[in-house]
């Protein structure tokens, strides 16, 4: 899960994006400390070494901080919650990481020690300036300055311009020749008056072709995939139309594995069989299970709650063709059962409670009714661990009916804990 980098910006489309803080508290008594598990992560999106929003925690909570650097383990002692830690983050990137003018987070700190000073510059709108040092983390920073940023005497500083020539770009500078510390404070003169301080920044091709590769760079580091950041309806349209083209373009048969990875990259693999079951059922359902089995398996394998929605997208199917397929209930549903899409105990659960979420309560009652047969079987099937098997007589007809978006109303349900799953054979959906 991820989040604006600045949160008052409140427009999802917002393209500097971090990963929410995670939080672990360990230990007890006077040894109990918070690890945060992702700072490494954070800091990356931020441009910021991790070491930095850790001790400001430290600062703003009196508390001692730890840092691993090796392990990437930064820790802050005493408990706290992760929620607290994100607002306290707020502090940090407002005073640290956010340009003055533009509020935008493409910025770099320059560090010079000798002068006790903390520049700071954008690469999104060229703001120069000095940060306040009258905060307690800038005393850390002026210490520990970032990597690129250290300073020195003018032959190490001559010596870091050649290097830093080459690492331009990893450094991640937006200053002139050599993107160092000591070019951005230091006059051009490098033994003129250190007093003076040049913020020009060199023009010539070369050099803007780096700046806008460093934007580049640095923009994919803070920019995440803005389609996890919209509402669970729209990422379920996204996959709905995903499937749909598909369907349309004649290139679902072959299209099982694209399907699950849209699926798993939008985070709605769960509700997976329900979109597929609007757009590949219709009153054929029975030789439809057969054609897109492994569409389906790769959604239902060893996963409870994808198959309740394929029950739900079972239910909607029935209701758009009722005439049809009502009476063809029990059969339909031995269907999935034979497929392995659907376990006796996630049937048996459904089996219990008539709900109303997909279609109305009286048609489910009728579902339900229907399928009484069929559940007995099973179960009887279950405790006998044999047992012949009913055949219910079934008429195809091929006739096709145009879904309706009613079909796909989705609602976000809370699921009880499942009981344990029954041993099976393992299936290979790869091999299929």
């Amino acid at each position: 899960m991820s989040v604006n980098v600045n949160r008052s910006v409140s427009d999802q489309f917002y393209r500097y994006k971090m990963p929410r803080l995670i939080a672990k508290v360990e230990g007890k008594g006077n040894g109990i400390k918070t690890v945060i598990v992702n700072m490494v992560d954070v800091a990356k999106a931020l441009n910021r070494p991790p070491t930095y929003p850790t001790k400001f925690f430290g600062c703003e909570l009196g508390a001692q901080t730890q840092f691993d650097s090796k392990n990437d383990r930064y820790i802050v002692n005493g408990s706290h919650e992760a929620n607290k830690l994100q607002d306290m983050l707020d502090g940090f990137i407002r005073k640290f990481v956010l340009c003055p003018e533009c509020d935008n987070p493409e910025t770099d700190l320059h560090v010079n020690p000798k002068k006790q000073t903390i520049g700071n510059s954008c690469k999104a709108c060229g703001y120069r300036g000095m940060l306040d040092t009258r905060h307690k983390l800038c005393t850390f920073i002026l210490k520990n300055p970032p990597e690129s940023t250290e300073g020195g005497s003018a032959s190490v500083k001559k010596e870091k311009e050649k290097k830093n020539r080459k690492k331009d770009k990893e450094n991640g500078s937006g200053s002139g020749e050599a993107g160092s510390q000591e070019n951005f404070d230091a006059p051009k003169a490098v033994d003129g008056d250190d007093d003076d301080e040049d913020w020009a920044e060199e023009t010539t091709e070369e050099a803007q072709r780096r700046r806008m590769e460093e934007i580049s760079d640095h923009a994919k580091n803070l920019t995440l995939s803005e389609d996890l950041e919209k509402p669970l309806e729209e990422r379920v349209n996204l996959f709905y139309n995903f499937v749909k083209h598909k369907k349309d373009s004649r290139t679902i048969d072959a299209a099982d594995k694209e399907i699950l990875a849209e699926a798993e990259r939008l985070d709605v693999k769960a509700m997976g069989p329900l979109i597929l079951s609007e757009l590949l059922f219709s009153v054929n359902i029975r030789d439809q299970i057969k054609k897109y089995k492994r569409h389906f398996l790769r959604f239902c394998h060893n996963n409870k709650k994808a198959q309740k929605y394929l029950l739900g997208g079972f239910e909607c199917v029935v209701k758009l063709h009722q005439v049809q397929l009502l009476a063809r209930v029990p059969i339909i549903l031995k269907d999935l059962y034979d497929a392995d899409l659907l376990e006796e105990d996630v049937i048996f659960a459904w089996a219990e409670k008539v709900s109303k979420k997909y279609v109305s309560k009286e048609l489910a009652k009728e579902i339900h009714a229907k399928a009484a047969p069929f559940v007995k079987w099973l179960k009887e099937a279950e405790e006998e661990s044999g047992g012949s098997e009913e055949e219910v007589e079934e008429d195809d007809e091929n006739v096709e009916v145009v879904y309706s978006s009613s079909a796909r109303e989705l609602r976000v349900e809370t699921v009880k804990p499942d009981t344990p799953e029954k041993e099976e054979d393992d299936i290979d959906i790869d091999a299929i």
